[in-house]
């Protein structure tokens, strides 16, 4: 069976550090001819910090969105796309919260936006949580750590005050899985 789009032609229209975009020109299954821009970027981990009722959440400006928002600890290291997602996961939660786990519980993993990026995540369930020092990178300078009840961060969803949709997706699987 032919595949249900081909790809014809593909062209680099923009790339730095974090991300390449490409425009396809492509035909499907019909033969009618069509355009995809495609975003690749590097697959990130979220990682969602529960010990005792409480939830680690961070704060920062998202500059694309002009807006301070609450999420789950996350993050990529576009230098090093073939890092293992556990290693990733577990040093974003150390740089952004300063916090090590004893345990982290690969939850699943989840495309971002695939309707026009190549970028996943995975998704870690972090427990035994012991403190420590937040080792952020100058980009995290105005980053805020802080512990909500599970309840007052889902509520927080329901609100409109966390508009994350990785956030948001991985608290769903969570507790889906009946994780939290």
């Amino acid at each position: 069976m032919a595949p249900d789009i081909r790809t014809t032609a593909t062209r680099i229209v923009y790339e730095n550090r974090w991300m390449r975009v490409r425009e396809d020109a492509i035909e499907r299954r019909d033969g009618s001819q069509g355009i995809y821009g495609v975003v690749e970027k590097t697959d990130f981990a979220v990682i969602a910090p529960i010990d005792d009722g409480l939830i680690h959440l961070v704060e920062q400006y998202r500059y694309p969105v002009q807006g301070r928002y609450w999420e789950l600890p996350q993050g990529s290291w576009e230098d090093a796309p073939g890092t293992d997602p556990l290693e990733l996961a577990r040093a974003e939660l150390r740089e952004e919260t300063g916090l090590t786990a004893q345990t982290m519980l690969h939850v699943g993993h989840l495309y971002e936006c695939y309707g026009y990026s190549t970028q996943g995540y995975h998704i870690y369930l972090a427990r035994g949580l012991r403190p420590g020092k937040a080792q952020r990178e100058s980009t995290e300078q105005d980053m805020v750590s802080r512990a909500f009840p599970v309840e007052e961060a889902l509520a927080m969803i329901s609100d409109g005050l966390i508009k994350d949709a990785a956030t948001v997706a991985a608290l769903g699987l969570l507790r889906l899985k009946g994780l939290m």
